[in-house]
Formats: C-alpha cells, sequence, structure tokens
C-alpha cells in the first residue's frame, strides 16, 4: 500500500471529542502525520492505512466523512557525496604474557562419584 493523504471532515464541539479523535487515529498502525484545523473541522491524516477503517472508527466518536484522497509522492533526496572515512588508528598489539597461578592446584575430592572408576585408574 503506497502512502496516502487523506482529508476528513469532523464535527467536533468540543475539546474531549477532539482528543478522542486525535487519540483513536493516532492508534492506527501506519499513520505517519496527523493535522487538525480546529476551525474547519478538517483532519489530515498521511500514512500506509485503510482511510475507511479510520472513517468507520470515527463515525462512533462523532460524525466523520471522507472529503479527499490523494496519493502522497516520496520525496526523492539527493544522494549527498560519501566523506571518505577517517583513518583508522592502528591496533595495538599487546605483548604476550602467561598468567600463572600462584598456587598449585590440590584435588580435594580425590574420588569420582559417576562410578566411571576414576578413581582407580
Amino acid at each position: 500500500m503506497t502512502a496516502q493523504k487523506s482529508v476528513l471532515q469532523l464535527s467536533v464541539h468540543e475539546e474531549g471529542i477532539r482528543k478522542k479523535a486525535w487519540v483513536a487515529v493516532s492508534k492506527f498502525s501506519g499513520v505517519t502525520s496527523i493535522e487538525m484545523d480546529d476551525k474547519t473541522g478538517k483532519m489530515t491524516v498521511v500514512g500506509e492505512v485503510d482511510v475507511s477503517r479510520i472513517v468507520k472508527k470515527l463515525r462512533k466518536i462523532c460524525s466523520a466523512e471522507l472529503v479527499t484522497v490523494e496519493v502522497v509522492k516520496p520525496s526523492e533526496k539527493k544522494p549527498e557525496a560519501k566523506k571518505p572515512d577517517p583513518p583508522k588508528p592502528e591496533d595495538f598489539v599487546g605483548y604476550p604474557f602467561s598468567i600463572n597461578y600462584p598456587y598449585p592446584y590440590h584435588s580435594y575430592y580425590p574420588y569420582c562419584y559417576c562410578n566411571c572408576g576414576a578413581a582407580t585408574k
């Protein structure tokens, strides 16, 4: 589905109804932007959304009519010239070292509990 700009005529006389309509439309997935003119009562919704579902939802809140629907063309952005990457600093190679544990390892459990016979080997 392509992005479209739809204009809806709403009969909004109270602030509470306006907020409910705004929240109801904003919950639809795919809505990019919402604009509302309080003087004329027109709501403009832009995005990839089914307009008939929006009108159906808004009619439960107030009276709503679909005025126009236009297909929005994606804006063509000119690709910017790529900047060269800054030179990477050379990786530091550390000197090899060994970890010597200062205490000898002693087995506190000389017998194996799994009956594999390891203590007898």
